[in-house]
Formats: C-alpha cells, structure tokens, sequence
C-alpha cells in the first residue's frame, strides 16, 4: 500500500537581516562582559570576536543573496512578458 506524497510546504518569509543584527549585538555584549570581567584565558574574547566577524560575513552573504534573487525575479518577468503575446489594438 503506497500512500500519495503530500507537497513540500512553502518556505517561511522571515527576516534574516534582523536576525543576524540580533547575533551579532549578542556577541558584542558577551565581548563588552568579558573585557570587563577579564577571564584567566583569552580564547573566551576571540571567540566573541570571530561571532561578530561571522555575522557581518553573514550579513553580507545575506544582502548579496538577496539582491541576486530581486534580479532573478525581475529578469524572469521581463522574460515571460516579451514571450506574451500584446494585446490587439481595439480602435
């Protein structure tokens, strides 16, 4: 008995850049504490260090992905426009 595949459901629209900012304020707090705080081994700041230097990486991943897609989708509609045929003139 096999049963019938549903559809995938459709990706969730979310806001990635907020998300990222929220990271990337996170880590510089953890980083403000710890200068503050100053903990027997360093590795404890580099690590706050390389979390927001990953989050402006991915912010700028983020960014680029997005501005590729709006072209994409505006390339794609130019396209199936020109493919449609133009309506009849009515006089």
């Amino acid at each position: 008995m096999t049963q019938q595949r549903r559809p995938d459901p459709e990706p969730l629209k979310t806001n990635d850049t907020a998300t990222i900012m929220v990271g990337i304020v996170l880590w510089a707090i953890a980083l403000i504490v710890l200068l503050i705080v100053r903990p027997d081994q360093s590795w404890y700041s580099w690590t706050c260090v390389a979390g927001i230097g990953m989050g402006f990486f991915g912010l700028w991943f983020v960014k680029r992905r997005d501005r590729k897609a709006g072209r994409e989708v505006t390339r794609s509609g130019a396209a199936a426009e020109s493919r449609s045929p133009a309506p009849p003139d009515i006089p």
